[in-house]
């Protein structure tokens, strides 16, 4: 009889980066399927709820392929063990499920080159299963974690491996789709956390004030993060300049789409100061600048190599959140029609401020689904 073997997120995120086909067969909900979905240039999915699959899996059968691998994936995993022994006794050969469901896959973060820096390099973390994306500055055996996801220890694992210990985290803007972990991990490893002060007027801890024009060197080497205050997504977002080589953009400019003004509710006010740091902030910049956003909408944003990254100057050419020139054309598309917002923004907002104190499963299932940080879903 096949055997069914476990896939780990790990695994997974290499199939999509990699692009090797997979069918995947989701057994969840079909409206939870419907707004959230594991999606890949290589990958087909379809969706049958476990409960249609409880007297049998003929029907699924005759849907997916004889050949290539399947993966069978749920909220937690229980659930589709269960649908994955059913296929290989019927006859599949290459039967996998997701080790640890959604939930796992959600908290995925696969580490990438994003470029290379004297003495160092960037490296961007993307979190597949949501869109998210952090960064590590290493240079001269120090680092500087950048929008740091709240799973803090792939971040000590990787500067572990590198040799290298961090010594400031930093957070662009007070986020409203995911967790942070900036704060904690420079707790657990003595760095300093950095804040924009306009985004932490009601936080409960302190903080190094990001002010526009800090500087803050990384290594023997000097390199200098460069803070460039660019509201519009938050009061107090603020973008970074690496090296004079990377413009890592926050919630303010993605690859394919625009930051939305809305998420703290002063989408009116703020739509002003988003149209003036993209037309105007950024365009005073070198367009040869490679832009490192913190999230992104779509799988096929990735490049060969995983990375998401675009030059300044391409996008000026490209991205229509960019080409908005009448102002009330613009303000129109910032405040209406948005996307629905990311799940639970509001209370981890607050967990962000440090004002509540969700227990960990509670701060798993507040991040749970897409990131909805864009003007639309690209």
């Amino acid at each position: 009889m096949t055997t069914v073997k476990a896939m780990t997120s790990g695994e997974l995120a290499r199939y999509l980066i990699d692009r090797k086909p997979l069918y995947i067969l989701d057994v969840r909900n079909e409206d939870v399927y419907g707004d959230w979905r594991i999606e890949g240039q290589s990958i087909e999915s379809i969706n049958i709820p476990y409960f249609d699959l409880l007297d049998g899996v003929e029907e699924a059968v005759k849907q997916l392929p004889s050949d290539g691998p399947i993966l069978v994936v749920c909220a937690k995993e229980g659930s589709s063990v269960f649908v994955a022994e059913q296929l290989a006794e019927a006859g599949l050969r290459e039967v996998y499920y997701l080790q640890g469901g959604m939930k796992e896959w959600s908290e995925h973060l696969e580490p990438v080159k994003a470029g290379d820096l004297p003495d160092g390099a960037l490296y961007q973390f993307v979190r597949l299963g949501k869109g998210c994306l952090s960064y590590m500055v290493v240079s001269g055996g120090e680092a500087a974690v950048i929008d740091a996801m709240r799973t803090t220890g792939v971040y000590e694992a990787f500067a572990e491996k590198l040799g290298v210990t961090i010594k400031h985290t930093l957070d662009t803007h007070l986020h409203a789709d995911h967790i942070s972990g900036g704060r904690k991990l420079a707790e657990l490893t003595g760095a300093a956390y950095w804040l924009p002060p306009k985004d932490a007027g009601e936080v409960t801890f302190s903080y190094a004030k990001l002010e526009d024009g800090e500087r803050i060197a990384i290594g023997a080497t000097e390199i200098g993060i460069g803070a460039l205050y660019s509201p519009g997504h938050t009061i107090g977002s603020t973008s970074f300049i690496v090296n004079g080589q990377y413009l890592l953009t926050g919630d303010i400019l993605f690859v394919a789409s625009i930051g939305r003004p809305d998420l703290a509710g002063q989408a009116e006010d703020w739509a002003g100061d988003l149209r003036r740091t993209l037309y105007e902030g950024y365009r005073g910049l070198s367009e040869e600048l490679i832009v490192l956003p913190a999230h992104f909408g779509q799988i096929d944003e990735l490049d060969e190599n995983g990375r998401v990254a675009a030059k300044l100057g391409d996008l000026f050419r490209d991205n229509p959140g960019l080409h908005l020139e009448d102002e009330s054309e613009f303000r129109r598309a910032v405040t209406e029609n948005l996307p629905q917002h990311p799940n639970a923004y509001q209370q981890i907002r607050q967990t962000n401020m440090g004002r509540i104190h969700p227990t960990e499963e509670e701060q798993r299932e507040m991040e749970i689904g897409p990131n909805r940080c864009a003007i639309h879903d690209q």
